[in-house]
């Protein structure tokens, strides 16, 4: 279906597909994108196309293609590669980090000073160090759900999904207690992506800035045992982390930390909402002591309907080749996970959830060197969240038409904006 071209021959022609390219990027898209992405995959699995912001992109959607292209180091994660001008280049980021000097994270630079960071903040993700903050965000999970749990009712997203990884990433990265509402605020703002007023983002990414400069500064006179704590000793050791890059590492970890495991429990409900036999199967696992269904679904929840929809930006550093498509120097190539997850070339019964699906390479959390740093502890909250809401409030249901919920918008995650649900009120909780 596609030109079949290779790195000395010219540009391949454009997509000729049969038939028009359903829309992409609207609402209705939003809410359910995985035919256009079956679409895509059989007609024009590298396609070129204008976003919403008016930068044009390479998306690509079949499994193999993702794999490598996720590991090509032809692809760069820096936007100086991008072949647009400056205001096109502030098209391709976190809303608001270059107005906050907060560029130089791992999200989008590339070795050497990608290894040099990733290693310094790896040992905070170690399955030690997860392990041993587990019964805290056990700890945490309850809390939560005491909150809601008399009441019958709840916005899982409000309420649950979205307080608890925050709250977790703020305690491994030292915030403290007192402050952890403020950045609770301020994650709010920036996960909106635009539904709240003009300039919050921006706003909120500066207040999140200065509060991490000012912490860092705070904690070289008392440091402890957290993640910042540890980037200040390392750098105190010769690690050459400047102060900028302590304050963006900490802005990554907590953004990227927090969006991918609201959306990991958020989606992951909804579907096991949307999947009753799946549930139920689950339940009766849990009930008998038995975690080995728990550990396989919430592998199959990533690649199902994964939290993150495309891979980060990716920019070419010389022409290339992408599944017989023709790369441009500095075109930006985006890497659809969720389309990948969903090829029938790699998966059986691709839009099938089966908790118990066992060869499951999923793409959820990436692949290669930039592969999610924070994936431990994300599945960690998962695991912990869903179970726990599955186990106190067996007869969890959907108290909302599918129809009527709203995905955020954006265009690297996928999440609802809310999850409406009901229950049987847990005996000995009052709610609030």
């Amino acid at each position: 279906m596609h030109d079949k071209t290779d790195d000395h021959t010219a540009p391949a022609a454009p997509d000729a597909p049969e038939g028009p390219t359903p829309p992409l990027f609207t609402w209705e898209f939003a809410s359910d994108p995985y035919p256009a992405y079956a679409w895509l995959r059989e007609h024009a699995p590298v396609h070129r196309t204008a976003l919403p912001s008016g930068v044009e992109a390479w998306l690509v959607t079949r499994y193999a293609d993702a794999r490598q292209a996720l590991a090509d180091q032809r692809l760069s994660k820096n936007p100086v590669h991008h072949s647009e001008t400056a205001h096109g280049k502030g098209k391709v980021g976190i809303p608001g980090e270059r107005s906050a000097n907060l560029m130089t994270h791992l999200l989008n630079i590339d070795p050497p000073d990608h290894t040099r960071l990733r290693r310094l903040v790896s040992k905070a993700f170690t399955p030690r160090r997860v392990a041993e903050f587990a019964p805290r965000v056990q700890e945490l999970t309850d809390r939560l759900i005491d909150g809601f749990a008399g009441r019958g009712e709840a916005d899982l997203i409000h309420e649950f999904a979205f307080p608890l990884p925050i709250y977790a990433i703020c305690d491994m990265l030292g915030v403290p207690p007192e402050d952890q509402d403020d950045f609770r605020d301020w994650a709010g703002m920036m996960i909106r992506h635009g539904g709240g007023p003009r300039g919050g983002v921006a706003r909120s990414v500066k207040r999140m800035r200065t509060y991490l400069a000012e912490l860092i500064h705070r904690k070289r006179e008392d440091l402890g045992d957290d993640l910042i704590s540890g980037l200040i000793r390392a750098s105190d050791h010769g690690e050459h982390l400047t102060e900028n890059e302590a304050a963006a590492m900490a802005f990554i970890l907590l953004f990227a930390g927090f969006e991918t495991t609201v959306n990991l429990i958020g989606n992951g409900t909804y579907a096991l909402l949307r999947n009753p036999g799946e549930r139920e199967r689950l339940q009766r696992a849990l009930a008998a002591g038995d975690e080995s269904l728990l550990e396989t679904g919430v592998e199959e929840l990533l690649r199902y309907d994964g939290p993150v929809e495309l891979a980060t930006w990716r920019f070419a550093t010389q022409d290339l080749t992408i599944g017989g498509r023709r790369i441009a120097e500095g075109d930006p190539v985006l890497v659809v996970l969720a389309a990948a997850d969903r090829d029938p070339q790699r998966f059986a019964e691709p839009d099938t959830l089966d908790l118990a699906r066992s060869d499951n390479q999923h793409l959820g959390y990436g692949h290669g060197i930039h592969y999610c740093l924070g994936a431990p502890l994300a599945r960690l909250e998962g695991r912990t969240a869903l179970a726990t809401l599955l186990r106190r409030l067996p007869d969890l249901r959907l108290s909302a038409d599918p129809a009527d919920l709203r995905w955020r918008g954006g265009l690297i995650m996928r999440g609802l904006r809310t999850l409406p649900v009901a229950f049987s009120p847990e005996p000995g909780q009052t709610g609030t």
